[in-house]
């Protein structure tokens, strides 16, 4: 069965985002997670605390072992937080030009801490984002690739076309920064073609790492065989139950319960 999944991303030592939500995302939706750690956290519910940086000749060394042992049937990144990793694994990818990559372009942690150094965006922007099957950026993070702040719908359907125009062949731009019960996010696909999901805003504070766990769902029913469209419905679905079923751990900010998909990769979607 496909679904080997190589994720570059750093550790949170909290379990509810980066490395541990993406490993747990992707084995309950049916596949096999792998690893290149990006960088060491401390952190928690209620924000980053410090950041060991990992050498992105470590980082390379865990994706190069992984993919000629192993293989790949997608990657997804997350935190990337210095040009030189960006550059080192845009090295790698290049090498796997046929193989799905999500990129999530993580750039602030769910407390406000940068995740995302101010002289690495540009790297990111020319190296990686033509890499990427599909990017899943949120409001702000669409707002700083772009240079422009995004206010409603009208300015996220503009805001995806752009983005789209940046490189990826996809983009995913994720409405939950905006106010009101209703919740949008825009897919455009490889060919412009533009779908609007719309959900009603569940309110909560337990949403720490709803974007890693998304795209890493994304990557999972990419490395699975899905179509674009179906593993972006399914990831949303997932994340939809994830939240509902938190455990409520936490003072700030807290994790969802990956365990909902479980047993139930195909999600009702």
């Amino acid at each position: 069965m496909r679904g080997r999944i190589l994720i570059m991303a750093g550790s949170d030592s909290g379990g509810g985002a980066g490395i541990q939500a993406d490993i747990k995302t992707v084995t309950a939706l049916g596949g096999f997670a792998m690893t290149a750690i990006t960088a060491l956290t401390a952190q928690d519910t209620q924000g980053v605390h410090d950041v060991m940086p990992v050498p992105p000749s470590f980082i390379v060394a865990q994706m190069r072992c992984v993919m000629d042992d192993l293989g790949v049937d997608a990657f997804k990144s997350g935190m990337l937080d210095r040009a030189e990793v960006i550059e080192a694994i845009a090295d790698v990818l290049v090498t796997g030009p046929d193989v799905p990559y999500v990129l999530d372009p993580v750039m602030v942690a769910k407390g406000g801490a940068a995740l995302l150094h101010d002289s690495a965006l540009a790297t990111l922007r020319a190296r990686l984002l033509p890499l990427a099957s599909i990017l899943t950026p949120n409001i702000p993070e669409a707002e700083t690739l772009l240079g422009r702040s995004i206010a409603h719908r009208g300015d996220m359907l503009a805001a995806a076309g752009d983005l789209l125009a940046l490189g990826p062949k996809a983009v995913l731009l994720k409405g939950g920064h905006m106010s009101g019960d209703e919740l949008v996010d825009v897919l455009v696909g490889p060919g412009g073609e533009v779908e609007e999901f719309v959900s009603h805003r569940i309110h909560t504070r337990h949403t720490h790492g709803t974007g890693c766990t998304l795209a890493s769902a994304i990557a999972t029913g990419l490395g699975q065989g899905m179509t674009l469209r179906d593993a972006v419905m399914r990831a949303r679905a997932y994340v939809r139950e994830a939240i509902l079923a938190a455990p409520g751990y936490g003072a700030g900010a807290g994790p969802l319960n990956h365990a909902v998909g479980i047993g139930h990769q195909n999600i009702n979607y």
